[in-house]
This record gives C-alpha cells, structure tokens and sequence, in this order.
C-alpha cells in the first residue's frame, strides 16, 4: 500500500521534500476545521509537530526537532521510507498533483529558451497550478541532499 501523508502547518519544508521524493503529501498552511480529519480517514498519516493534536489521531507520527534534516530522520526512525528512485521529482512541490510531461509547444513561451532547447523532453507540468518544471542545477543539489539524508 502506498504511504500517503497530511503534514501539519508547521511542516512546510518537510512536505516539500516528501513531495521530491515522490510521496502524496497534503500541506497547508491553515487547515478547515475538521479537514485534518477527512484526510486522516482517507488512510494518510498525520505528521505534525504539535503533541495535542496528534494524539487525537491513531494513524500519526509527532515531531520533536526544528530542522527539515532532523525531521526527516524522526520520520524514518518510525516508519519505513523506501522512496523508489524513479518516483522522484513525480509531484508538484506547490500542489502536490502528479506532473504530466509538457507539451513543446505550450512549453516554448513558458521556460526560459535555454531551458527548453537543453530539456525539450525533460520539461514537465502540473496540470493542476500550471508551473513547469526542467532537470538542471536546483535538481542535482536536491539529489545531493538527499543522498546526504540516506536515499
């Protein structure tokens, strides 16, 4: 079964780098009341830095450390990440959605030129919020860090 997740509002930066490494990870900065409860019933794992409200929760992790490094081995430490490599850099980092690869001529006035003659076939969108997204330096530095983290 695929793990999912709901990151609390003070889990920004984690959120983001599960979503890196491929993982379905609900943020926001502020949640509806009793959103956090639909998401939880839908079989996501609350992760959250504040002890009331995961302990309303079953199905959560509590975390103690400030750092997103720090954060991501207390995650590890209780549960298994097993991310597969070429699930990675599959979501958008803002929305979440799965990231379709982009069509050439949508693309061409929407990435820089460079961009788009070096990555014409590795130039991805989200369908959802619209951003596009292309291997280059900002990707390398993220597999940098987290082959620093252990993956």
């Amino acid at each position: 079964m695929e793990i999912k997740f709901i990151a609390d509002s003070m889990l920004g930066k984690l959120a983001k780098w599960l979503r890196v490494l491929g993982y379905d990870t609900i943020y926001r900065t502020c949640y509806r009341p009793h959103a956090i409860d639909m998401f939880v019933n839908e079989g996501r794992i609350l992760i959250s830095r504040q002890r009331e409200l995961a302990e309303k929760y079953e199905n959560s992790i509590i975390l103690h450390e400030n750092k997103t490094v720090k954060q991501m081995s207390e995650l590890r430490q209780a549960i298994e990440l097993a991310p597969e490599q070429s699930k990675w850099f599959c979501r958008c980092l803002v929305c979440n959605s799965l990231l379709q690869d982009a069509d050439e001529n949508d693309a061409l006035g929407n990435v820089p030129d460079y961009v788009f003659h070096q990555n014409i076939k590795g130039i991805r969108l989200c369908p959802s919020c619209g951003r596009y997204y292309w291997p280059g330096s900002h990707k390398t530095r993220m597999i940098k860090q987290l082959q620093n983290w252990g993956f």
